[in-house]
C-alpha cells in the first residue's frame, strides 16, 4: 500500500494506477487538486460524478436552484424524491456515497460579482456548467483576473461545445462572444428544449478535460473549440484565437468595469422590448381590473399541465390568430419562464397591439411566488 493512499483508495483507483500516463503520481495530483464546478444541472450531473470517482481531492459546487420534475429527464444526479430540495444538498449526498475519501464543498447560492472572486480564488481549476450568459461571462472574467484555467461547456437542443481557457495570453470567452445575443433569440433549456442524453456526453468530455489539466496528460482543448451535433453525431473542431479588440484578455480591463450580461440585456430591453409585469403586479391587476386578457403562448401539452385563466395561442400560431385578439384590451402574455412571451409581445407590438405586457418569469415565477399548489414542470 502506498503511504499517500489508504487500502480502500488503492482499490478504488486501481485502474488509474495501471495507466502509465496517470499512475501513482497522476493520482496524487488528482488527490491534491481543488476543482470548482459551476452549476449542478445537466452538465454537472455527468461531470461531477466522474470528477468525484476519479479522486479529485476537493470539489466545490455552486448552484442556487432546487430540483424540479422537468430536470429529471437529463439531470441524473436526482430523483423524484429530491423534487423541491436544494440541488447541491442532493448532489452532495450522492457524491459522498460515490467516493467518501474526497472533500466536497457546497454553495447553495448564485454566483455574483460580489462572491465570484472570493469563491473562485479557493480553487485550482474552474469548470463552467452554467446555463446562462450572465454566469458564463462572470466566470470567464473572474478566472482571467485570478489566472485560473477554466473548462467551458455548453449545450442547446441537440448540440454542445467544450473548450479550455487558460487565462494566459487569451483567448477567453469574450473572444468567442464579445456580446451576448438578445435574450429573445437565445432560448434556455426550459424554452428551447434539450436532448436528455446530450449533457451526459458533453459533461463527460468536460470532466475529461479537467482530469487532463490536473494530471498534465494528453492535449487539452486549449485554443480549440470542440463542437458536437448529436443528430448526425458529428464532432468538429475549430481553432480559436485572441480577439485583438477583447476588452478582457487583450486590453486587461478591470474586473469591476467590464459590462455584464444583465447590463447588456437591460440595454436590449429598453430599446426593443415593452414593459414587463411582475407576478405580484399581475395579481394586483387581476384583482382590480376586469379587462385583462391573459394570453398563454406555450404548447397545448404545457397548458394541460398547468395554466392561468385566459386564452391559449401557441407562439408558432400567433400570426394566424391576431383576429382573435382584442387590441383594445390590456393583454398580458406568459409562457413557462418569460422568453417565448417576450417574443410574442414584440410581435404583437409590431402588429398594432399597444397595450401588451410580458409576465416576467412566466408561470414558473407565478408558481414560486403566488400559487405553489400548481403543478411545476
Amino acid at each position: 500500500m502506498h503511504s499517500k493512499f489508504t487500502s480502500q483508495e488503492m482499490a478504488h483507483y486501481a485502474r488509474h494506477f495501471n495507466l502509465p500516463e496517470i499512475g501513482i503520481e497522476g493520482q496524487l495530483r488528482l488527490k491534491q487538486a481543488r476543482v470548482l464546478y459551476i452549476g449542478a444541472g445537466g452538465l454537472g450531473s455527468a461531470a461531477l460524478p466522474y470528477l468525484t470517482a476519479a479522486g479529485v481531492g476537493t470539489i466545490g459546487m455552486i448552484d442556487p436552484d432546487v430540483v424540479e420534475a422537468s430536470n429529471l429527464q437529463r439531470q441524473t444526479l436526482y430523483s423524484y424524491a429530491d423534487i423541491g430540495k436544494q440541488k447541491v444538498l442532493c448532489a452532495l449526498s450522492r457524491l459522498q456515497q460515490l467516493n467518501p475519501a474526497i472533500t466536497i464543498n457546497i454553495y447553495a447560492e448564485k454566483l455574483t460579482e460580489k462572491n465570484a472572486l472570493e469563491i473562485i480564488s479557493q480553487y485550482d481549476i474552474i469548470a463552467d456548467g452554467s446555463d446562462n450568459f450572465a454566469t458564463r461571462y462572470l466566470v470567464n472574467d473572474a478566472c482571467f483576473h485570478l489566472n485560473k484555467p477554466h473548462v467551458y461547456a455548453a449545450i442547446s437542443q441537440f448540440s454542445g461545445q467544450c473548450t479550455v481557457f487558460t487565462a494566459q495570453n487569451g483567448p477567453c470567452y469574450r473572444c468567442l462572444f464579445d456580446t451576448p445575443p438578445p435574450p429573445d433569440l437565445m432560448p434556455n433549456c426550459a424554452e428551447g428544449g434539450v436532448l436528455g442524453v446530450l449533457p451526459a456526453l458533453i459533461g463527460s468530455i468536460q470532466a475529461t478535460e479537467v482530469i487532463k489539466l490536473i494530471t498534465n496528460i494528453g492535449k487539452p482543448l486549449i485554443n480549440r473549440l470542440l463542437l458536437i451535433n448529436a443528430l448526425d453525431m458529428s464532432f468538429r473542431e475549430i481553432a480559436i484565437f485572441q480577439n485583438p479588440h477583447c476588452r478582457l484578455c487583450h486590453d486587461h480591463e478591470a474586473f469591476d468595469t467590464l459590462p455584464r450580461y444583465e447590463e447588456i440585456a437591460c440595454h436590449h430591453s429598453v430599446k426593443n422590448f415593452p414593459d414587463e409585469l411582475s407576478v405580484f403586479e399581475l395579481k394586483n391587476l387581476l384583482q382590480t381590473q376586469s379587462d385583462i386578457l391573459l394570453l398563454d403562448v406555450r404548447e397545448p401539452f404545457e397548458f394541460q399541465i398547468c395554466h392561468l385563466n385566459g386564452t391559449l395561442i401557441p407562439l408558432n400560431t400567433l400570426s394566424n390568430n391576431l383576429s382573435n385578439l382584442d387590441a383594445n384590451r390590456h393583454i398580458v402574455v406568459y409562457c413557462k419562464s418569460g422568453v417565448r412571451s417576450m417574443r410574442a409581445v414584440k410581435f404583437l407590438k409590431a402588429n398594432g397591439f399597444n397595450q401588451v405586457s410580458n409576465l416576467k418569469g412566466g408561470i414558473i415565477e407565478w408558481i414560486n411566488q403566488i400559487d405553489p399548489t400548481m403543478t411545476r414542470y
